[in-house]
């Protein structure tokens, strides 16, 4: 079943949504909107959400944070092309960074072709931290800790019933006894973990309730005090995996044969696990993606991006997030993190934008949503990655940039891709030529 929407392109089977719709930038907005509705993707009153750019009407944003003053918007877009174990996606993105949108779009489409993602994710195990002091001896402790197990479980799911009744619930406790940070001196930090399965929520709140609810029979059962009581957001529990593998042949690009693009790729992944340095900005590149949906869909991007960072340091020293090989002539891509997501609470209720962006997304409950997250985020790092290893990251950026550039020196309309184009084309992506170029336009021909 498919149908022609007014500016005479395709629109895509409303059986069967597919991520992939070529020639999407090149419409008119009110094309893209046209096709949104046409899928069954938004509904009218959707399409108005979307019309003001996501953004909540100011009561729901006075209810959101203390001391409202007005609405920041960023851009959204759509990541396209993305296929995750056989399932097509359209992915709304929040980011205000010209290039993030369109290499997410076309590494997927080029891992597309090569038959998609592959992803998997864990159950929504979180960990609740408890401090306790002055609780004497440490193996003492432990063993009276460990002893109240039961107990203690118990009593964490006294405050959220409704979460045991759906299947999630505090599930274990352990105890990690670390060195003190002052040395022999001090008195070694005993830490309580409360591992807690919060199902389609992430579980901030939950784990927090939790983790203040045990603390006095913490205390009891030690004789000793508590401090410090919260989450983790280093969710290691709470991992996504995903993976690509792309024949060498289809990497050929910029007059390079497929070959030099993979020796390029493997050198930048060589350089990104060799160096801390380099690292931070490979990871950066993945987070460009990742943070993008985060922001479109209402998670805490700042909790991701703190886990991501944290658990890139797993082995002792930083490291990327993402690691790329040559494998029976494919280039093979992986990708682990954690990602503590949630499909109810939070902005993912109240904010319209956020509600809108999980509808676009089409998953079916948190797990799937964190195997969409990780393929974006590796889809970002090779589109990153494939350029450096080429000819470089400015020559992607630059086309892209130059209309941001051209907006800001005055164009409007059909002029912003006609200045862009001459900025790229003369190599001077500045401000002051675009002006130049804008004035020579209503002097006469243009150039």
């Amino acid at each position: 079943m498919s149908g022609v929407v007014d500016d005479g392109v395709s629109a895509v089977a409303l059986d069967m949504p597919s991520s992939r719709l070529p020639g999407f930038h090149r419409r008119s907005v009110d094309a893209r909107w046209r096709e949104l509705a046409q899928r069954g993707d938004v509904s009218p009153e959707e399409l108005r959400v979307l019309r003001a750019l996501g953004a909540p009407s100011f009561d729901v944003v006075n209810q959101m944070i203390e001391n409202a003053v007005g609405v920041f918007a960023l851009p959204l877009g759509l990541g396209l092309n993305l296929t995750v174990n056989g399932r097509d996606h359209l992915v709304p993105m929040a980011v205000e960074e010209p290039s993030v949108v369109a290499a997410v779009s076309f590494a997927a489409k080029v891992v597309r072709e090569a038959g998609g993602f592959t992803a998997d994710a864990d159950p929504s195990m979180m960990i609740g931290q408890v401090q306790l002091t002055r609780y004497g001896a440490p193996e003492v402790a432990r063993e009276r800790v460990l002893a109240g197990r039961e107990q203690l479980l118990a009593l964490a799911n006294s405050f959220h019933p409704s979460l045991l009744r759906r299947g999630g619930g505090a599930r274990d406790v352990q105890v990690r006894i670390l060195p003190a940070p002052e040395g022999p001196q001090g008195e070694p930090l005993f830490i309580v973990h409360l591992l807690v399965d919060t199902q389609e929520a992430m579980g901030a709140n939950l784990i927090n309730t939790m983790a203040e609810g045990v603390a006095p029979l913490i205390e009891q059962l030690t004789g000793g005090r508590v401090f410090v009581r919260i989450l983790s957001n280093l969710a290691d529990q709470r991992l996504a995996r995903a993976s690509c593998r792309i024949p060498v042949d289809a990497l050929a690009d910029f007059d390079l044969p497929g070959e030099a693009i993979a020796e390029g790729i493997l050198q930048a992944s060589r350089f990104a696990e060799a160096d801390p340095y380099r690292a931070a900005t490979h990871n950066k590149g993945v987070m460009n993606g990742i943070d993008a949906v985060a922001i479109a869909t209402g998670q805490d991007w700042r909790a991701i991006e703190a886990g991501a960072h944290a658990y890139a340091c797993r082995l002792g020293r930083y490291g990327p997030l993402s690691r790329w090989t040559l494998e029976q002539g494919h280039l093979v891509g992986r990708i682990e993190l954690p990602l503590a997501l949630g499909m109810v609470g939070g902005a993912t209720q109240v904010h319209p934008g956020a509600r809108l962006g999980l509808k676009l997304l089409r998953v079916s409950d948190v797990r799937e949503l964190a195997q969409v997250f990780a393929s974006v985020g590796l889809a970002q790092n090779f589109a990153a990655v494939r350029a450096l290893g080429s000819v470089g990251i400015q020559k992607g950026h630059m086309a892209l940039h130059a209309r941001c550039v051209a907006v800001t020196a005055g164009a409007r309309g059909l002029d912003v891709e006609r200045v862009a184009q001459l900025l790229v084309e003369r190599g001077s992506v500045k401000v002051e030529t675009a002006r130049e170029l804008l004035a020579s336009f209503q002097e006469g021909p243009s150039p």
